[in-house]
């Protein structure tokens, strides 16, 4: 299983990115996805997660209002999209599948694809 994100970019703050995350080889439909990321010097965070069944999201306090999770499956593919960007939100965005209960449990996160930059001036 193969997971790459990209979308990533340099942006004003109060700007907007898509990011993508696309599947590749043997996948599962039961598995969720989710959006992680690190700022240089930080803990790994979450950020965003979607179930296998794509009917509940799930999103950290700092991004809710703001980002939004969703998916394709017949592309393989998930989401992040971010809006009214904050110079904070400036982390490499990492995507995983989930298999699990807790889609805020960075243990149950597996198939950690290569991340993509979001920097966001001030």
């Amino acid at each position: 299983v193969q997971l790459q994100a990209s979308g990533g970019g340099l942006v004003q703050a109060g700007g907007s990115l898509r990011l993508s995350c696309v599947a590749s080889g043997r996948t599962f439909s039961w598995w969720g996805m989710g959006w992680f990321r690190q700022a240089p010097g930080k803990e790994r965070e979450f950020v965003a997660a979607i179930s296998w069944s794509g009917a509940r999201q799930y999103y950290t306090d700092s991004v809710k209002g703001r980002f939004t999770i969703s998916e394709d499956n017949a592309k393989n593919t998930v989401y992040l999209q971010m809006n009214s960007l904050k110079p904070e939100d400036t982390a490499v965005y990492s995507c995983a599948a989930h298999v699990g209960s807790n889609y805020y449990a960075l243990d149950e996160y597996h198939y950690w694809g290569q991340g993509t930059q979001v920097t966001v001036s001030s």
